[in-house]
């Protein structure tokens, strides 16, 4: 049956919605696919749901072409298993728990690692079981503190999990590369520009890691990829090349000098530059990359446990958030506010300099660098007294850090950490995630079989994750233009948006007869069979829902012509009567329209 614009359950809006941020989110609403329930959750609406069940459809066709098998676990789940990984607590306010009416603890899965493993265990005792592959399709929950963006960054998602498990590190890499090629031909049907980078675990624990991100500037991960080499990455993923060790028989002892009225590293450089008695021996003037800039934060542990640290990134760059969270996770970080000062008087905001830190130190507070200050580099930073900095000061010589930290943003220019060129810089969405996981969850929850020998070993496994919702979004954010969606066929609402204009009975028949055949040949028909309304309104209704085939049975009718339009490119051309189901065939299983002059 079509989808029959006079009956569909569906409201286009001419105005953005006022809290949408980007395209996507504004034109989901806008064309009646989403509408907002609370921050963060989103209802689907006839024509959202079918974009969203394509979407479903793919993933699973892929995923079991590739040979996984389908289950489906709850989306209650219990603490316990949560607990026994220590991600009760890791999760921290992102998991929403909440209690039965005995006042056990339950959350709302945010992902199904636990489950897996566990279920598995129940079952397979044996390596001859394995290897094994299996997913599901499910609805997950993140107490995300500022969901936006519309679906792209939401509370509730649906998203395609798989965990596979093998006897020996040798089968996880090839289960890995399974799931690999499968996601490759799943957005390659999806319609998606994507980039594959390396990536970091985070709270999933495990090793090898890559990313899927769909290039966009309304995406929120930051990725690299080099000049001249295959080398892509996550920002939060990109090791920073360090110096070689140097020595430091020859570099002069360092000073403290009076440093008044350097708030900022511009202001100190530009003193240092000013001074005669400061001048460099090399010739060159001083830069705010010549200065270590140590930034204090706060980290709250999972036990809820707080400890001072500070970071020590050249002063020409700004500590990354996203990085350093990376970096120490499943800390997270927090501000280190007035009364942390006062409770840590060794740490003179402004001056604070690396003589008093470490954990062997008196201050007892953790010091970690930017893998730049390598032994031998020498720095002006503080001299951890009001209105006082050192110049000279060399590492290895005069301190000594707790050790490096990933922490300091990611640049365009920046060397390629490979050794071949230099990086670039985009955004993306992060479409799909691969995870050599490894034995973490295994042996929390003691997944073991016998193998080969009769003697128990854990079993490995790697976690691979879509974000099924979030992929509509993607592909709306790169498909769209100014009048609307533009939706690729295979997870477009219909194939073919048949608008009938006009007040001419005949041409409304005709548009039915046009449907009814269509729709004989296997194509999905939307039509826009609406009395009273005007062809104006029609089309500007067809381009904002996007279905990417759009033919016009109207006034052309009189001389025995309709037109076809591609929603994607704008061409148009006009089709005899008789041959718009043929053409419509064409368009559908070709992509165009046709170049039938107009």
């Amino acid at each position: 049956m079509p989808l029959r614009m006079s009956t569909l359950f569906l409201r286009t809006l001419r105005e953005d919605p006022a809290d949408a941020e980007v395209a996507s989110h504004k034109l989901l609403v806008r064309a009646g696919y989403i509408r907002r329930a609370a921050p963060g959750i989103y209802s689907w609406l006839p024509l959202g749901l079918k974009v969203l069940r394509n979407v479903e459809r793919v993933v699973r066709e892929e995923m079991d072409r590739a040979g996984f098998q389908e289950v489906h676990f709850p989306a209650l789940l219990p603490r316990e298993a949560y607990e026994a990984t220590g991600r009760w607590t890791e999760y921290g306010d992102l998991l929403f728990r909440l209690q039965d009416r005995k006042g056990a603890d339950y959350l709302l899965g945010p992902t199904h690692e636990e489950m897996f493993t566990l279920l598995v265990k129940d079952l397979y005792s044996s390596y001859k079981d394995l290897p094994l592959s299996i997913y599901q399709i499910q609805t997950k929950y993140r107490d995300e503190a500022r969901p936006r963006a519309g679906i792209l960054r939401g509370r509730e998602f649906v998203m395609k999990d798989s965990y596979s498990f093998d006897v020996t590190d040798d089968g996880l890499r090839e289960s890995y590369a399974k799931h690999r090629a499968a996601y490759i031909a799943t957005f390659d049907r999806l319609g998606l520009d994507y980039v594959i980078v390396s990536a970091v675990s985070g709270a999933m624990g495990g090793s090898a890691s890559e990313e899927f991100l769909a290039p966009c500037e309304a995406g929120e991960d930051t990725f690299v990829r080099s000049t001249e080499s295959d080398y892509a990455a996550n920002s939060e993923a990109v090791v920073t090349p360090a110096p070689a060790p140097q020595g430091w028989d020859a570099l002069p002892a360092a000073q403290v000098v009076d440093t008044p009225d350097t708030p900022t590293i511009q202001s100190l450089v530009d003193l240092l530059n000013a001074r005669d008695d400061l001048r460099r021996t090399d010739g060159r003037d001083w830069q705010a990359s010549d200065t270590l800039k140590n930034v204090v934060v706060q980290l709250v542990h999972p036990d809820g446990t707080h400890e001072p640290l500070v970071v020590g990134v050249p002063g020409d760059r700004e500590v990354d958030a996203k990085r350093l969270e990376a970096s120490v996770s499943p800390a997270e970080v927090a501000a280190f506010a007035e009364e942390d000062f006062a409770k840590h008087p060794s740490l003179v905001r402004g001056y604070i300099g690396p003589q008093a830190l470490g954990e062997k130190s008196a201050s007892g507070i953790r010091y970690l660098v930017d893998p730049r200050v390598a032994d031998g580099t020498s720095w002006v930073t503080g001299a951890n007294e009001q209105g006082k900095h050192v110049v000279g000061l060399v590492a290895g010589r005069d301190f000594t850090a707790d050790g490096t930290i990933e922490a300091a943003e990611v640049r365009e220019g920046d060397p390629s950490p490979d050794g071949h060129g230099v990086l670039t810089i985009a955004r993306g969405i992060e479409i799909g995630h691969i995870f050599q996981l490894g034995r973490k969850y295994a042996d929390a929850l003691g997944l073991k079989v016998l193998d080969e020998n009769g003697k128990q070993v854990t079993v490995t496994m790697g976690s691979y994750g879509i974000g099924v919702s979030r992929a509509v979004a993607a592909i709306a954010e790169q498909t769209y233009d100014e009048q609307g969606l533009c939706w690729p066929r295979e997870i477009a609402p219909a194939d073919v948006h048949v608008v009938a204009t006009g007040k001419d009975d005949t041409v409304f028949a005709e548009a039915e007869r046009i449907t009814a055949a269509a729709e004989q040949f296997g194509l999905r028909v939307m039509l826009d069979d609406r009395r009273g309304v005007s062809p104006g309104v029609k089309f500007k209704d067809a381009e904002l829902i996007g279905v990417p085939t759009i033919l016009v049975v109207g006034k052309g009718l009189a001389t025995g012509v309709v037109e076809l339009r591609d929603r994607r490119t704008g061409e148009r051309s006009e089709v005899p009567v008789a041959e718009a189901v043929e053409r419509l065939r064409e368009a559908c299983s070709l992509g165009t329209v046709g170049t039938t002059a107009s």
